[in-house]
Parts: structure tokens; sequence; C-alpha cells
């Protein structure tokens, strides 16, 4: 009998072309080479004992069944009682909070819910890898912000040109990943002005919420663009426990917004993973009710931490734009002689011991992003230390 010869859809023809996640490549890199790994962000520390502890409680007490699709009303709650100590928003947690697998499905979701094929989508570059791929499943039209180096500031006069009436919707991430850019009230109030003049739904990454440092604190720090006169109507707010507890791999995450939004991404997501985690949402529960210092505490420890690369990296001839929130720094490779940021990145375990991330990836505009590499500093202080010293006593040119 002939052998059947399956066919890829249309879809994965279209996702081919993306290539794998180069935070997986690079962190296998540093895993083959046993080279110290500062280009994947995950933290070397766990977050609260107590909150571990919830979920060790929560296990035994029998929640490990499905939970509901829309979350366990306790994380529901604590969510929006977070949304109101922190920003003054007040979700209704039954009917303007979803609970989701980490951001990243809430990114999926809100795009599957709120993109129609062919629509317009403007989107701050670079962009969070995810951001593509969803993008490309949803047929979107995508319509880059560019975020260039050495400022990594949106250029305003480019971003009222990108928003029409033809504009769909607007996906933000601030603070921003890669280039640590936290955006200030006034760059979001052209955002808002925007979104209102073109009738434009805003979805909001904001991941890296709590992770903002003294420097940018004293102009504000975080915004919310929902907190906006006229935003709450017309914006979705992402965000997770991952990165303000150190709970990466727990993949908890949500979405607030007003009530047809937030069914919207419901509606999307429960076709998607439907639930997941069941003992791990009381303990996020916890974490934001009972541990609410805790996101502080840590920024004040990565500020330390961000301070402690980025004087190495200067030191090492690397020298990188300091980031405002977020746990990366950035750094331009040109002076060294590489063609592109990837290049540098694969030759770095044998130059110097190290893995950092290439960030040309994260961009269509490939001059914007080819000489520059992300490094993390959500890693202990001793790891750090090593691997600027390492970057120092090397020689990083070609």
């Amino acid at each position: 009998m002939p052998t059947a010869k399956p066919r890829p859809t249309l879809l994965a023809a279209r996702l081919a072309h993306i290539p794998p996640t180069v935070f997986s490549e690079m962190s296998a890199l540093a895993v083959r080479t046993g080279a110290l790994n500062l280009g994947q962000g995950f933290p070397d520390v766990d977050g609260p004992a107590s909150v571990v502890a919830a979920a060790e409680a929560a296990l035994e007490a029998g929640a490990n069944q499905y939970a509901p699709g829309l979350g366990v009303p306790a994380l529901r709650g604590a969510i929006s009682r977070h949304q109101q100590r922190h920003y003054g928003l007040e979700p209704d947690p039954d009917r303007e909070v979803v609970v989701t697998t980490g951001c990243t499905e809430a990114v999926a979701a809100a795009l599957l819910a709120l993109v129609d094929p062919g629509d317009e989508v403007v989107v701050l570059e670079p962009y969070y890898d995810s951001y593509v791929a969803m993008l490309e499943m949803c047929g979107a039209r995508r319509t880059p912000v560019t975020l260039r180096a050495p400022d990594f500031r949106p250029d305003l006069d480019e971003l009222r040109a990108a928003v029409t009436d033809d504009t769909r919707l607007i996906l933000l991430n601030t603070p921003h990943n890669p280039t640590g850019t936290v955006l200030t009230r006034e760059e979001l109030q052209v955002v808002a002005d925007l979104a209102i003049e073109h009738d434009v739904i805003v979805v909001t990454d904001e991941v890296y919420e709590h992770l903002v440092f003294d420097d940018a604190r004293s102009a504000e720090g975080h915004v919310p663009i929902a907190t906006l006169p006229g935003m709450w109507e017309r914006t979705l707010t992402l965000s997770s426990a991952g990165k303000s507890y150190s709970f990466t791999g727990w993949k908890v995450g949500w979405a607030t917004g007003p009530e047809p939004l937030a069914q919207a991404v419901l509606a999307a997501k429960q076709w998607l993973t439907f639930t997941s985690g069941s003992p791990l949402q009381p303990a996020v529960a916890h974490a934001l009710d009972h541990e609410p210092d805790w996101p502080r505490e840590l920024a004040r420890d990565l500020q330390g931490r961000r301070d402690l690369l980025c004087d190495g990296l200067a030191a090492a001839g690397l020298p990188p734009r300091v980031p405002e929130g977020t746990y990366f720094a950035t750094t331009d490779i040109s002076h060294l002689g590489w063609p592109d940021g990837r290049a540098f990145c694969l030759a770095l375990p044998d130059l110097a011991g190290v893995v950092a991330i290439p960030t040309q990836g994260f961009y269509d505009d490939q001059q914007a992003g080819r000489q520059l590499v992300r490094w993390a500093f959500c890693k202990e202080r001793d790891v750090i230390t090593e691997g600027v010293r390492r970057l120092a006593a090397a020689d990083l040119s070609r």
C-alpha cells in the first residue's frame, strides 16, 4: 500500500519560516559547552518559601483535579485586589479576570480572540518571540514601531504614522523585553490618544510590572495604560506571577480588562489549555495577598545585580544600555568585527565560556537589531561576577 504523505497546513507552513526560539537554542548551547548562561531569563533562586508551602498544602488538600476554566475564585479575587492595591483598578473577579497558563497563553488567547485574518496590529519592535508566532497564527498584518539603539525609546512620530483607522489592535510590552525600556506616562498618553482617536483595542503585556528600578521609579516607574483616562474600556492587561515572584516554571498568568475583552480571552483560552495548575493557583493567590512586598525587594536586589553586570560588561569592552526594568541589558557589538550578534553568540562559549542571546531575531528590521546582544542579570551574584570576569579576560574581537 502507498505510504501516506502528510501535508502541512498553510498555518504550519507559515510557522515553519519562524526560527525555533533562540532562548532554547542558546540554553542548549550552554549545557553542551558547560558555559555560564547569561542568556535565557530564568532566575537562579526560587520565590518565597511561604508560596511553595501554600502549593504543597493545596496538593495535600486535594487540589489536583481541574480548576475552573476562569481560574479558582481565590486567585481571581487576589488578582483583583492586586490591581486595586497597586493601580487603583477594580476588575470584577467574576467577569473581568481570567487566569491563564502563563502570560504566553494570555497573549495567545487575546490575539486569537481579538484579531481576524488580515487585521493590522501595531507592535513594538523588538518583539518577545511568541508575538510573531501568534500574529502569524491569526493571519494578522504586523506593523512595527521600532525601539532603536542606543536609547530604545519609541519614535512618537513613527507611532502616530503607524496607527490609522485600519489598525485593529496595538500590542504593547512595558517594561519591555529585551530592551529594558519602561514607557513613560507621556509616551503611553500618545498611545492612548491614538487608540481613542482610531477606536483601537490595546493589549499590554506587563509581566515585568514590579521589576522597575529606582532610576525609573523617580520618573514615576511603571504606569499601566489601563489607568489613563478613557483606556480601561479598550485595554486588556496581561501579567504573571512568574517574573514578579520568581516562579517562571509555574506558568500562572492572567488577563484583566472590561468584561467583553476578558470574556473573549476566556472563549479562546478554553480551547487552548482550558485550565492548568490547580494547586499552583491558590499558592499564587497566597503570594499576591500575603507576600505583597516580595516583588519590590526582588527589584531592589535585581538593581544591584544589574549594576554588577552592566559595570562588568563596560569593563570588558561591552558597554550596555542600562535598563530601567526587566532583568535584561543590551550591548552593541559592532566594534568587535562580527557579522552579526548571532555569529558572536555562537562563538562566545569558546571565546569566553559564556552564553548570551542575539536579539536580531526579535526584529523585522534586521539592520536595527543585527549587532545587538542581550544579557540576563537574574542570576546569582557569583555567576555574574564570574561571567564578566571571563568576558574581560577574553579576546572578543573577530
